[in-house]
């Protein structure tokens, strides 16, 4: 009973006018940027961090999120329709969305993708209700030597869990912890780090390192593309599958929605890693894997139902932890700190109408996508005839002036430019941007544990093994670093992101 009074909350919450309102204008935009190629949610939500100064904390976190799983329904519409995925996780979709649309079943592929991501949205949102509240119970156990721990546990699994390098992932990991330490110690209020100049003693923003390196470098690098000018015929046929693609679609949708929603609490997991998870178990599974690539609805279902179920539960280690789980939740953790609020499970107590009205919000938003996008379709085709030439110079400027916003500084702008180049060179050398912000977010609270932790056990380092649960999320730390060095393992990941090469 006591959670349908949370949910009660939550609903009322959700279901005010304002609310409402910025749900919508996230899941509009959210599609908007699934559907262009070359803007994901992260350099999105890193430009709308400043907007979220002048709203109010609800309102502003409805309208982020909103955006992240927004992201994930678009993105699906141009890979099926002209095979241009506008969101890295709806590459899979295009190897079975696509060919149905060439088999004249486009309006087919088009519902078994919404109404996929429909289910595996609200499946995610009723987990993340029912698993949230007792996991933040437990959080409320956690010391300063257990937090630190956690952290440590956190950022390791996003190391194992990233595409690319490792050893790539770590340095960027190491590189965020160490542009975290920039800015006045506050135990001893010395300023360290800051090069001699005034404006680094109160340390990186991050909003201003989220915008160099995902809005700034991501346009950078996308000018260097040929535009692609694409012809769609508007007639995407039926929007109702047959029997026999409805036959074989809802049980890949339930088993996506299954590996999304556990892969989407792991760090560094999310809707990528679940949606070519998911195509591989389907595949495996499939009594015919030969049909898989030629317009089979399992693979399109299973895809589309686990990146947007990962998308949602992605929210739990945020809202029960406050630890982010990836570059999105990072940015909402900053979202939350701009309203000097602290993440983690003192947020259910503290301001359960956040907690609980964020919740409802992602029920209502994804009922919003499936009654917006299907009817929306060609709307959102017509969008990719925009000139690229038109479209990243005005999303730059729109940076600049959020950049700007921030501090009413311009030495802000100048150090977004740097991070932008810097962030283009890493593209170059294929280094992902997400591990470094993650590590610009833990760093702090990593060392603050880390010294709170030492100076209530007078210094004693063996504190962080003699308590049984720091001890425990160290071991399975030890345990995902030797689990990773196995060469099966190694073979395995490399094969597992291949395609997204």
């Amino acid at each position: 009973m006591e959670l349908l009074d949370h949910l009660a909350l939550g609903f009322s919450v959700a279901f005010t006018f304002q609310n409402l309102i910025y749900c919508l204008l996230g899941c509009l935009l959210g599609t908007l940027i699934g559907v262009l190629p070359g803007i994901g949610p992260v350099p999105t939500i890193a430009m709308l961090l400043p907007i979220t100064y002048v709203l109010p904390p609800v309102a502003g976190l409805i309208m982020l999120a909103g955006i992240y799983y927004g992201a994930q329904y678009g993105g699906s519409t141009t890979a099926i329709l002209v095979a241009l995925p506008g969101e890295t996780s709806a590459v899979v979709t295009v190897l079975d969305g696509h060919q149905m649309a060439r088999n004249g079943r486009a309006g087919s592929a088009l519902a078994i993708a919404a109404l996929g991501s429909f289910f595996a949205g609200c499946v995610a949102t009723v987990l993340l209700a029912g698993f949230a509240p007792p996991l933040a119970e437990v959080a409320f156990k956690f010391g300063s030597a257990e937090y630190f721990s956690l952290m440590v546990l956190g950022l390791i699994g996003a190391v194992v869990l990233a595409s690319g390098s490792l050893p790539k992932a770590i340095g960027m990991i190491l590189l965020g912890l160490l542009l975290g330490m920039v800015g006045t110690d506050v135990n001893s209020g010395v300023a360290r780090f800051d090069f001699g100049i005034p404006e680094l003693q109160d340390g990186i923003d991050f909003a201003v390192v989220a915008m160099g390196v995902f809005g700034f470098a991501e346009i950078m690098t996308n000018l260097e593309l040929k535009e692609q000018r694409v012809e769609v015929n508007d007639k995407v046929g039926s929007l109702y599958p047959n029997k026999q693609e409805f036959s074989e679609a809802w049980p890949a949708c339930v088993r996506g929605t299954a590996l999304g929603s556990a892969l989407g609490i792991l760090p560094g997991g999310g809707a990528v890693l679940s949606s070519f998870a998911s195509y591989t178990l389907e595949k495996k599974l499939s009594r015919t894997p030969e049909r898989f690539g030629k317009g089979h609805p399992a693979g399109l279902a299973g895809p589309e139902s686990a990146n947007n179920a990962a998308a949602q539960t992605s929210f739990i280690p945020l809202l029960t932890l406050g630890i982010p789980g990836n570059a999105v939740t990072a940015l909402m953790i900053g979202a939350l700190t701009i309203h000097n609020i602290q993440p983690g499970p003192q947020v259910m107590t503290s301001h359960p109408e956040l907690f609980w009205g964020l919740i409802a919000s992602m029920w209502i938003g994804n009922l919003m996508l499936v009654v917006l996008n299907l009817p929306l379709v060609g709307l959102w085709i017509k969008l990719l005839k925009v000139p690229y030439h038109i479209l990243f110079p005005a999303i730059l400027v729109f940076c600049s002036i959020g950049v700007y916003s921030l501090n009413y500084n311009v030495f802000d702008i100048w150090v977004t430019a740097a991070f932008g180049l810097v962030g283009y060179v890493w593209a170059k050398l294929k280094c992902e941007g997400a591990p470094l912000l993650l590590g610009l977010v833990l760093g702090p609270m990593m060392e603050e544990n880390f010294r709170r932790a030492l100076l209530l056990a007078r210094g004693d380092y063996t504190t962080f093994v003699t308590r049984p649960l720091s001890l425990a999320l160290l071991l399975v730390a030890v345990g995902l670093i030797v689990l990773v060095a196995l060469p099966s393992i190694k073979k395995r990941r490399e094969e597992t992101f291949i395609e997204e090469s």
